[in-house]
């Protein structure tokens, strides 16, 4: 198989740090290789992933982050250049409605966010001519009128993430810098439960940075460790050491990818029961969901929790291998015509 895969202009693939969409193409991109198909990426020209960059695309356009201008460029570049291929599968918004996509080639598009009111006329126009796959049943349910094709759970590659001893004494929370994901929530939940909280988060946004400077810095004390943007080998250390991870999110996260990095570190997950934590956490066995006001009270129990049973769960159900598994049984499909655009198959 020749597979196209397509993502934004902004974050190289993979990410040097926070970049969830893209660590997902980066563990497809991969897979598909290691399986034995052709792959063809067309992401920023400075992007490091071991398969085929697609000719002519430009470097990372960090100024530029969330504009239409930008997308639209590197999206019609990217196009041109995948004339060749059995599928394309595009992670950007304005993709799948390119007019100008090779004939006879099926396009897929993963809904990455929130189905927003707006994101349901992109994603019903897109489904017209192509599958659409949801990263969560939460995510697909939230907006029914969307034809979603396949329901596929997010997975990582877990060979060089190492598991924890939860010896550290602490508990962390890893995140970006925003009201939605529970951070000053956390903050609260550790003191609560009289741990030390460390915190490494992303602030690059003007949004972000202006939140953390507002909202989160005045907040900070002695029993908050603020460790910044960390890399995947300090975002793991971080994690397995910790004796469980805040995920006290407040809106309907359509995949905690977090949560499963550190349930991958043997580390339990504490968090709200909203958006997909109730796909992700099995309550009772590798962490606990519940309300924002009930956390610190069940932190304590995770001591009775076992750690290798964590990252069992992982391996289980959201590896690397299962991913690229479900998607290539999904674009051989595509490609032999059994499956019509606009028609849920999930």
């Amino acid at each position: 198989m020749r597979i196209g895969l397509v993502t934004g202009p902004w974050i190289p693939v993979p990410p040097a740090t926070y970049g969830g969409t893209e660590r997902v193409v980066d563990t497809l991109a991969r897979g598909f290789a290691d399986a034995g198909h052709e792959v063809l990426l067309a992401a920023p020209a400075d992007s490091t992933c071991p398969v085929q960059l697609v000719a002519g695309m430009r470097p990372t356009d960090y100024g530029g982050l969330g504009t239409t201008l930008s997308e639209l460029s590197h999206v019609v570049r990217a196009y041109e250049e995948l004339q060749e291929v059995d599928i394309i599968h595009d992670h950007t918004l304005a993709g799948p409605l390119y007019l100008h996509r090779p004939g006879g080639v099926p396009v897929a598009t993963t809904i990455h966010g929130p189905i927003h009111a707006q994101a349901v006329d992109i994603y019903r126009a897109a489904a017209r001519k192509g599958a659409v796959i949801a990263i969560s049943r939460d995510q697909a349910l939230s907006a029914p009128e969307v034809p979603v094709t396949r329901v596929i759970h997010h997975g990582m590659d877990l060979s060089a993430v190492p598991v924890g001893t939860g010896s550290g004494g602490y508990l962390c929370f890893v995140g970006r810098s925003c009201p939605d994901k529970g951070l000053l929530e956390a903050i609260t939940i550790a003191r609560q439960a009289g741990l030390h909280l460390k915190i490494a988060v992303k602030m690059r946004e003007p949004e972000e940075v202006r939140y953390f400077r507002e909202v989160i810095e005045p907040m900070l004390g002695p029993n908050e460790d603020f460790v910044g943007e960390v890399d995947d080998a300090k975002k793991y250390r971080l994690m397995g050491e910790a004796i469980a991870f805040l995920n006290p999110i407040q809106w309907a996260e359509p995949f905690g990818l977090v949560m499963i990095e550190a349930l991958a570190t043997g580390t339990p997950v504490i968090g709200t029961a909203i958006g997909s934590a109730p796909e992700i956490v099995d309550h009772g066995r590798t962490g606990f969901l519940a309300t924002t006001a009930e956390l610190a009270a069940l932190v304590p129990a995770v001591a009775a929790l076992d750690r290798a049973a964590c990252r069992k769960d992982v391996e289980d159900r959201f590896s690397a291998q299962r991913m690229v598994a479900k998607h290539l049984e999904l674009y051989g499909q595509l490609i032999e015509g059994r499956l019509a655009p606009g028609v849920p198959h999930h």
